[in-house]
């Protein structure tokens, strides 16, 4: 954790580092996100304009033209004027309310973007409009037209572009407390600075609003989901209203995480039981001092009942009890309750299992504005999970999807992870719900359902380091989430060099390399720590680094790794099939069976549904003993082989970004003989079998990890 002073020096640092294509960049060090890179795309060399018309005026229209101009002018090195009377070879930015500009347009085609959307057509006069039903819908036009001028390879001369997002509330949720820490944040310190609001305003947030308007997301959480009360407090409320004002020309509303007991804690009852008329006033009360204060606040986030949080069992009542109560509460001025999903208790014989357990009786008793907010999968944010089970059961109940952007369980900051291929994984799983391709992002986007209300959700990886995310690389996880809630079918490979090109460089050998190096990764990571449906296999507390044997005395078990992988003298992993806890009967068919079934079962996540014997054959003929060693050591030769090719780019980098990226991938490599030497060795003392003599040797001894104690402090 950093001290005051630290924090004041850092601020400065960051404030004169940000700046944008037309100033200048003093030194490329992260902090400039994907508009660090200004090159142009050569074959879009004729499409720039000979002018720009903007006839409106307001802060996004402000926004939109310093935009345009700064890029516009340092892509193609052209003072592109702005005029306000139309004239041929014009880029046109504005919303329906111009009447000359919708003449080119349907009235059925501008209905259908709805408040986000967006098209960009080339027209008569050889002019280009870009047009939205709002302002905002205009600015993520602009921040479209932007990106394609300088990555696509496209026709851009004559453009017809219609763009309507996949999800209608685009949210990340930050898990800063009011101190300043980040709980699972690896990049630093908090971007809120508490203490200095309202009076002082970083100019951090508009760099962070700016960032997440140019891939489309819309709303931020800005505090914990185990959340301080104080949070509602008026004096905080106020501070929340600076940081909203900074947002609101971006279209991005603020949201808040709520603790269900703030009517005892700050609101002097006697308890926050829901169903009391004096806690229900109260948080109407408080829903209306909200709003006066900051007219277009999204809503809440609320944990309740879960890892020790207050919530509505603690009074007999039910989930539904207590996030109708804050619905009601919200209701008459537009906002939205988004009700976590993620709970479970030490009793049950199997965490995986209660989620659904919990939320499936209460499907269809919440209020149009409650969204149920589920992680991606049933556990929590694995290397790799199934989907949880209730996409797609609970029918009549929206959900919204919970990503991780922030890698808790991958390595933190410290490993090259793209998270794009887990994230694209999940959203293409298909749950069968009503039939074949009825797909978790079919099922939340409102395709299948017809749902009031879509939503999304990225657990922020954000920070005060001077790149944003601890990892250069890590960037990519919160520029592809923000992508995917645009439009849930996107190639995320495409992504992926639409991030390279615009972060680092339009080289050739230099995105095709480090593209295949970001789509193998996540699998590559999932080798090394958890294979074949392994699971939860990481140092108590932190999460980081393996610790299979982990046994803390007094502990829950299910917060230690034994519980997961029930390893013994017979073979490895969970058994979830009908035979065991049943959690396969939680998915319809024909998932159910297909679990169910070791012979049908995926192979990543065999052991996830099942405990098998130390031979159990799989399909390539090995048995489970051997392929365990095979996928550890593939996940080391993969680590290495992403080191090798980052350092035949080095004259592709700018030479600090190349060393800082070399240190991580060094650092990953060294972790992942770590993991592979730890499980593989671990194992071994139940299975009693060799490791195949044409593998590795361990670099490491069992007795000498098992002392080893990691260090959290360096990673905060």
């Amino acid at each position: 954790m950093y001290n005051k002073a630290l924090i004041v020096i850092l601020l400065v640092l960051v404030s004169t580092s940000l700046c944008t294509p037309a100033t200048g960049q003093t030194k490329i060090d992260g902090s400039q996100l994907w508009f660090t890179n200004t090159e142009l795309n050569a074959e879009t060399i004729k499409a720039c304009p000979d002018y720009i018309y903007l006839s409106q005026k307001s802060e996004t229209y402000n926004i939109i033209k310093k935009e345009l101009q700064d890029n516009l002018n340092t892509l193609f090195n052209k003072d592109v004027k702005v005029i306000k009377k139309l004239k041929p070879g014009s880029l046109c930015v504005g919303t329906t309310a111009q009447k000359n500009l919708t003449t080119y347009f349907s009235d059925s085609e501008l209905k259908e973007l709805g408040n986000d959307g967006f098209i960009i057509r080339t027209v008569k006069n050889n002019n280009t409009i870009i047009i939205a039903n709002t302002e905002i819908g205009a600015l993520y036009g602009t921040y479209h037209y932007i990106r394609l001028l300088q990555t696509s390879k496209d026709d851009l001369v004559n453009l017809n572009i219609v763009e309507v997002p996949s999800y209608d509330r685009r949210l990340l949720n930050h898990w800063d407390n009011l101190n300043g820490t980040v709980e699972r944040g690896y990049a630093g310190h908090s971007l809120w600075q508490w203490d200095e609001l309202p009076a002082t305003i970083s100019p951090r947030y508009e760099a962070y609003a700016r960032a997440n308007a140019s891939i489309g997301i819309n709303g931020s959480v800005l505090n914990n989901v185990n959340a301080s009360p104080d949070i509602l407090k008026t004096e905080y409320l106020n501070k929340v209203s600076v940081i909203a004002k900074v947002f609101r020309p971006y279209g991005i509303k603020v949201y808040l995480s709520v603790n269900f007991a703030s009517p005892s804690v700050i609101g002097g009852l006697s308890d926050a039981n829901p169903k009391s008329a004096d806690v229900i006033q109260w948080w109407k009360d408080k829903a209306k001092e909200i709003y006066t204060i900051i007219p277009d606040f999204g809503g809440f986030l609320v944990k309740a009942n879960s890892e020790g949080q207050p919530g509505p069992n603690d009074y007999g009542c039910t989930h539904a009890d207590g996030a109708n109560m804050l619905a009601d509460a919200l209701q008459p001025y537009g906002g939205i309750v988004m009700w976590r999903a993620f709970v479970y208790n030490p009793k049950g014989n199997d965490r995986a299992k209660q989620s659904y357990d919990e939320f499936m009786p209460l499907d269809g008793q919440f209020r149009s504005n409650v969204i149920i907010q589920v992680k991606n999968g049933p556990v929590d944010f694995q290397p790799r999970e199934p989907i949880s089970s209730l996409f797609g059961q609970m029918k009549h109940t929206t959900l919204m999807p919970e990503l991780q952007i922030t890698k808790e369980y991958l390595g933190f900051s410290d490993h090259l992870s793209f998270l794009g291929t887990l994230f694209k994984e999940f959203l293409d799983t298909d749950t069968y719900t009503e039939g074949r391709n009825t797909t978790v992002s079919k099922v939340t986007d409102g395709s299948v359902f017809n749902d009031s209300i879509t939503a999304i959700a990225g657990v922020a990886n954000i920070g005060l380091d001077t790149n944003w995310c601890g990892h250069h690389f890590a960037q990519a996880n919160w520029y592809v989430f923000g992508k995917l809630a645009w439009n849930n079918q996107l190639s995320v490979r495409d992504v992926a060099k639409e991030w390279l090109m615009q972060t680092f460089s339009h080289d050739e050998d230099f995105v095709s390399s480090m593209s295949r190096v970001m789509m193998e990764s996540r699998e590559a990571v999932v080798n090394y720590m958890t294979p074949l449906g392994l699971h939860h296999l990481m140092g108590w507390g932190h999460h980081y680094g393996p610790e299979p044997w982990c046994v803390i005395e007094g502990a829950r078990p299910d917060w230690l790794p034994t519980y997961y992988h029930k390893a013994d003298s017979i073979g490895l992993g969970f058994n979830r099939s009908s035979t065991g806890t049943n959690a396969v009967a939680q998915y319809a068919e024909p998932l159910k069976s297909v679990y169910d079934d070791p012979k049908l079962c995926p192979e990543e996540l065999l052991l996830w549904f099942h405990h098998l014997p130390w031979d159990y054959e799989l399909n390539n003929g090995k048995d489970l003993w051997t392929e365990l060693c095979y996928r550890y050591n593939l996940g080391v030769e993969q680590a290495q082989q992403f080191e090798e090719t980052w350092n035949t780019l080095q004259n592709k980098v700018d030479m600090d970004r190349f060393k800082e990226v070399q240190q991580k991938l060094a650092t990953q490599v060294r972790e992942a003989i770590w993991w592979r030497d730890a499980c593989v060795l671990y194992f071994q003392t139940f299975s009693d079998r060799p490791i195949p003599h044409e593998l590795f040797k361990p670099v490491h001894k069992l007795e000498d990890l098992k002392k080893l104690k990691f260090n959290m402090t360096h990673h905060n």
